[in-house]
C-alpha cells in the first residue's frame, strides 16, 4: 500500500510536470492570479482609505487598478492562445494595462502620502486610522506581485526551453524485447 501512495503522488507530480512542460504560460498566470485576488482581499483597506481621505482621483486610482487588472486577464489568455504561437498584440496591450494598474497604484500611494503630509489639516494616522498604513503597503505588495508577473512573463521564452529539458517520459519495461505479434484470424 505505501508503494502505491508513493507512486501516486510521483505520477501526480509527472501530470503536473508535463502540463507545465505544455503550457508553461501557466506560470505567470498563477501569479497574475495571486496578485488579483490579493489586491481584491485588500479592497476594504483601501476603500476605507478612500473615503477618510477622499483625495481627488483616489476612487477612480482603485476603480482603475481593479477594471484594467480584469482586462489584464482577458489579455494575456488571447495572447498565448493554446498550442499556437503568442499574439503579438495582445501581449503589447496587456503590458499597457498593466503599466495603467502600477500607475494607478502608485497615484494612490502619492495621494495617501499628499494627505498625510499637508500642511494644513494633515490626516494622522492613528490606531483608529492604521488601514490607511495597510492600505499603503498592500498596494506596494500589489506592485512588487505585478513586476514579478512581468519578469516571467518577459522571461517566458527562456525557462519553457528549460521546463522542456525535464524527463517526463515513463519507462515501460521489455519494450525493446517484444517480438512479432501474429494478428492471423486462425487462433
Amino acid at each position: 500500500m505505501e508503494g502505491k501512495k508513493n507512486g501516486g503522488l510521483k505520477e501526480m507530480w509527472r501530470k503536473f510536470l508535463v502540463s507545465i512542460k505544455r503550457r508553461p504560460q501557466m506560470i505567470p498566470l498563477a501569479v497574475l492570479t495571486v496578485a488579483f485576488v490579493f489586491y481584491s482581499m485588500k479592497m476594504m483597506y483601501i476603500s476605507d482609505t478612500t473615503a477618510k481621505i477622499q483625495g481627488t482621483g483616489m476612487g477612480l486610482a482603485g476603480f482603475a487598478t481593479m477594471l484594467f487588472s480584469m482586462l489584464s486577464f482577458m489579455c494575456f489568455f488571447n495572447a498565448f492562445p493554446y498550442r499556437k504561437k503568442p499574439n503579438v498584440p495582445m501581449l503589447v496591450l496587456m503590458f499597457l494595462m498593466f503599466g495603467i494598474v502600477i500607475f494607478a497604484d502608485l497615484y494612490y500611494i502619492r495621494a495617501i502620502f499628499a494627505a498625510i503630509s499637508r500642511p494644513e489639516n494633515p490626516i494622522v494616522v492613528t490606531t483608529a486610522t492604521a488601514y490607511i498604513a495597510y492600505a499603503e503597503w498592500y498596494l506596494e505588495i500589489h506592485i512588487g506581485i505585478l513586476c514579478v508577473a512581468i519578469l516571467l512573463i518577459l522571461l517566458l521564452p527562456v525557462y519553457s526551453k528549460q521546463l522542456r529539458r525535464i524527463k517526463t517520459s515513463i519507462d515501460v519495461g521489455d519494450n525493446g524485447n517484444m517480438g512479432m505479434i501474429d494478428i492471423s484470424p486462425e487462433g
